[in-house]
């Protein structure tokens, strides 16, 4: 070994030759800066005068500021250490090896598709990286060959304990990572009922933190809750529970970073915000007190730490230790301060060996987010860019350190120092907390921790030095601009999602489209994207759209628009948009073949809209009395001879008992292997029945002949406007013009030219109220755009919404018809339908009594319709039971959906469905999307689908064409 000696006096640096050649030598590319076989060897004599030199002297009057000879000296220290970071950089690209890294990420039960699952999988991999997948160290391939391939593993939460158990952290390699280290966590353990097995051990009594701080039985710090008397009531002290996050990167030497992100709960403001240590500190303590306080939190959190490492390495049987091992730690504060001027923050911490973010909300994805970007942070602050590792016979050629007054430093010292520096001047959200500039030494020789010391001091000698450079600048007289940063880098961080979409292809910010996939159960899913830059804005499917909201799913595709926009300018620019396809599947099926059971259902348990009203399924009861037609003025039912490919349960299906008159005389029919359970039914076969008559569906040709020189005026909502371009369908064999009109439209080319058709959007919520038409007005108006009209059954009036209507509007339309003489025209009145019972952000959401309320009301339009003389559809209780199988739209009302056909044999193949049966139409379909245009193609047509508008579109077509017609 040879030692290269500097002038007496100096800094005394071993550096060996080969150290160019092992940095020339990188097997992979990854996060680990390994320079083995460098051994810095320290001259005894001298390093005690460079450590005395940096003790502060009483009698200099720069107290505490190193003499110019130490930063000469560290600065050789420092120019050695960056001249071997640039060799590992600067290699000849010919010269690195193909392979890559191998990162192991032990998800536990994470699902692969989590938000911290996928941030490490995405930085890893901008980093070079292979990473693998494995749920515990057990069933990892790399981690069973136990020949130390990998390079990197992290362990999230619900894997730790099998990583404890399978790896043995003393026999690690020297590049080798671990986001554990057991030590630590074996002294913040809660062995002894929450106590800190450390404070236990080392009976130590003034430690700044609470006796009960560790584990999962520790008694959490409380904040003290404010008095109900405000008479005479001084203003409350603040009193403060604040979570830093400490990231320890080495046990022996002690070295650890804080986050300059902490969660902030106070008696004043119970629910936990985001904010930066010192913005909280300046905001109440100010700038003097606030600089004090943070190098405060500083000490006693470096206490707490110190005494844990001295009880871990008392406890340790070997001297091997992981080198690059590291762990994020959670320290929670109690901070007390008087409404006088003077003040200090308190003492009392407690300790979790994770990250913890409870006291923010869950619902706006502020846990999840300030989570993930402490992640993000932690993985660019310990994952640097560059590797170099040699082999294992350079080890043992460059290991080991002679001298008997020399203090030499392992390799693994030197691989410390080089990852210390790294971190150090690296720009990052992460500042030193320990070792201190301040720390002092022993007066033993100087050891690896005064080396520390010694190139954070002279950092932070650079970082004062650009603080007063930037004070001096802020106080030149400058022109503020009110104008808003522009956004620069429009791009997306994450999607979070609840529940947890799994997007496909996985999340990447290059990535502007996704597809997902829900079960038939999730009905809602709420969404929160998040920029890469504050100065980038994220609105939801339009520009001014919020930037978090709640989406209905509804059954079949759906699709989430997400801009990321400049608002830097008056008008939002839209700069990127993102995409996402959602499918929801249908409630599962369980195909019949075999015995079966027909089972009945009013309403499902999930909503009850009739409390004293059986729910979920129920033993279908039928009599052997053939069923009737329905007459007029029934008021809902269904037609169990439309169901062709399913006629071999019409003899079962007879009408149940006749009992007192209600308005709700129907329930829908399943077939199932038991009433038990509702995933043994045949969902696709599902219908509706009246307990005491069917309605006989209306076949095309006789639609056709009783349509013919008819009117039909529809008015109302979008619900209303499904039935008609159903019963447009149905008369023309095909839809070949549609749209979501919300004003006036007439067709006058139906049915070969012999039927006239014409809708009415009403109301027009997005009018302001003072300037929107009334209910009589758009009546008058439908009627004159219709004329002539004759005042027979030849025209039909058809009235109806989600939950606008009401008796009043029935009284309006008597008394229009009276006056304008068209009192003996047939009027259908389509009652109230399921919808808004869905906490939808930007859209009024109905409580459970608020639904049962809607539901007497439903009974009171019905009742009020027969007393006219007008048809009644009783869509509430025909939606009521399948409250959940809405299609697409905000309000979870829509049971239709049109969909454009450019084949023309897809649109004939989906028309001749419609004419099949009302329960065959599935909510899946072959249909093409609007961009697959085929080739020679001509003008597209559309198909009205939906099973639940099916029944009671059918149901309306049987009033319009009864046996015989007047």
């Amino acid at each position: 070994m040879r030692c290269l000696l500097a002038p007496a006096g100096g800094l005394l640096v071993l550096l060996l030759r080969g150290a160019g050649a092992l940095l020339r030598r990188r097997p992979c590319s990854g996060p680990l800066l390994l320079l083995l076989g460098v051994v810095v060897c320290l001259f005894y004599q001298t390093l005690v005068v460079a450590r005395n030199r940096l003790r502060p002297s009483p009698q200099r009057p720069d107290r505490g500021r190193p003499s110019e000879q130490v930063l000469m000296e560290t600065r050789r220290l420092i120019a050695t250490l960056d001249a071997l970071q640039k060799e590992a950089q600067f290699q000849v690209p010919s010269q690195r090896s193909s392979s890559r890294c191998q990162a192991v990420i032990l998800m536990g039960r994470h699902p692969a598709s989590d938000t911290e699952v996928q941030l490490y999988q995405r930085v890893l991999q901008q980093m070079d990286y292979e990473v693998q997948l494995s749920r515990y160290a057990e069933t990892s391939s790399l981690l069973r060959t136990r020949q130390g391939g990998w390079s990197l593993l992290l362990c999230l939460s619900s894997a730790e304990a099998s990583c404890l158990r399978r790896i043995s952290f003393s026999h690690l390699q020297r590049h080798q990572m671990v986001n554990l280290l057991p030590g630590l966590m074996e002294a913040f353990s809660d062995a002894g009922g929450g106590l800190c097995q450390f404070y236990r051990d080392s009976q130590l009594t003034d430690l700044p933190m609470n006796p009960h701080s560790c584990g999962s039985t520790n008694q959490k710090l409380q904040l003290p809750q404010e008095s109900s008397s405000r008479v005479q009531a001084q203003p409350s002290a603040l009193v403060a529970m604040v979570n830093v996050y400490v990231l320890v990167t080495s046990v022996t030497p002690l070295t650890s970073f804080l986050h300059d992100i902490c969660v902030v709960t106070t008696n004043q403001q119970q629910r936990g915000r985001t904010v930066k240590h010192r913005d909280f500190l300046l905001q109440h303590l100010g700038p003097t007190v606030s600089n004090q306080a943070l190098e405060q939190i500083k000490k006693v959190i470096g206490v707490v730490l110190q005494s844990a490492v001295a009880s871990a390495n008392e406890k340790r049987q070997t001297f091997s230790r992981c080198v690059l091992c590291f762990q994020l730690f959670t320290f929670t504060l109690l901070f007390k301060r008087s409404a006088q001027p003077c003040g200090s923050p308190g003492k009392r911490q407690t300790v979790d060996p994770d990250i913890t973010f409870s006291s923010l909300s869950d619902t706006t994805f502020d846990r999840q987010i300030t989570k993930d970007q402490i992640l993000e942070d932690n993985a660019a602050f310990l994952l640097p860019p560059h590797v170099a590792r040699a082999s294992g016979k350079e080890q043992k050629q460059y290991s080991g350190c002679s001298g008997t007054f020399g203090v030499c430093l392992s390799e693994d010292n030197v691989l410390l120092l080089l990852y210390f520096q790294q971190q150090l001047k690296s720009p990052s959200a992460f500042q030193l907390l320990y070792p201190l500039s301040s720390s002092s030494s022993s007066s033993a020789p100087l050891h690896l921790s005064d080396l520390l010391i010694q190139i954070s001091s002279f950092y932070q000698l650079q970082t004062n030095s650009s603080s007063r450079a930037d004070q001096l600048t802020n106080q030149q007289p400058t022109v503020h601009s009110t104008r808003k940063a522009s956004c620069v880098d429009p791009h997306l961080r994450q999607i979070y999602t609840k529940p947890l979409l799994t997007l496909n292809p996985p999340f990447s910010p290059q990535v502007k489209e996704y597809r997902a996939e829900v079960t038939f159960d999730t009905v809602t899913v709420r969404i929160r994207p998040e920029p890469v830059s504050p100065a980038c804005r994220v609105h939801l499917d339009e520009h001014r759209g919020p930037r978090m909201a709640n989406y209905p799913v509804g059954l079949g595709n759906s699709r989430v628009s997400i801009l990321v926009t400049d608002d830097s300018e008056p008008e939002p620019v839209v700069m990127t948009i993102y995409t996402i396809h959602v499918y929801r599947e249908s409630r599962p099926s369980l195909p019949m073949f075999g015995d079966h059971v027909m089972c009945s259902f009013l309403q499902d348990c999930g909503l009850l809209v009739q409390p004293g009203r059986p729910c979920g399924l129920q033993p279908h009861i039928s009599s052997q009395s053939p069923l009737q037609t329905c007459s007029s003025g029934h008021i809902s039912g269904l037609f169990s001879c439309c169901l062709k490919h399913f006629s071999h349960m019409i003899k079962h299906l007879l009408s149940a008992p006749i009992t007192h008159f209600t308005y709700q005389l129907g329930r829908w029919v399943v077939p199932c292997l038991s009433c038990f359970d509702n995933r043994t039914c045949d969902w696709r076969e599902v219908f509706w029945q009246p307990d005491n008559c069917h309605y006989p569906l209306v076949d095309r040709p006789l639609l056709q002949d009783c349509m013919r020189d008819r009117k039909v005026l529809f008015i109302g909502d979008s619900t209303n406007r499904g039935m008609m371009y159903f019963l447009m369908e149905r008369v023309n064999s095909s839809l070949e013009d549609w749209g979501k009109a919300h004003d006036m439209l007439v067709y006058r080319n139906l049915n070969r030219g012999h039927t006239q058709v014409s809708y009415s959007y009403y109301p027009q919520f997005w009018v302001e109220k003072k300037q929107r038409p009334t209910f009589r007005e758009a009546l008058l108006q439908l009627l004159r755009r219709s004329q002539p009209l004759m005042n027979s059954k030849l025209t039909v009036l058809v009235v109806g919404g989600v939950q606008w209507l009401n008796i009043d509007h029935l009284r309006t339309v008597r008394e229009v018809l009276d006056r304008e003489s068209l009192s003996n025209i047939l009027v259908v009145v389509k009652s109230l339908g399921m919808g808004f019972h869905l906490p939808v952000d930007g859209i009024r959401s109905l409580s459970l009594s608020e639904i049962q309320n809607l539901y007497k009301e439903n009974g009171n339009i019905i009742s009020t319709a027969k007393h006219h003389g007008y048809e009644a559809i009783d869509t509430f209780s025909i939606t009521m039971g399948r409250y959940k199988e809405f299609l697409q739209g905000r309000c979870a009302c829509h049971f239709h959906e049109v969909e454009k056909f450019w084949s023309q044999r897809s649109a004939e193949s989906s028309t001749n469905n419609t004419s099949r049966t009302l329960n065959g139409l599935s909510s899946q379909s072959t249909t093409m999307l609007d961009t697959e245009l085929s080739p020679g193609s001509s003008s597209p047509t559309y198909h009205v689908r939906g099973p639940v508008n099916q029944v009671y579109s059918e149901i309306f077509l049987s009033r319009l064409c009864p046996s015989s017609r007047n």
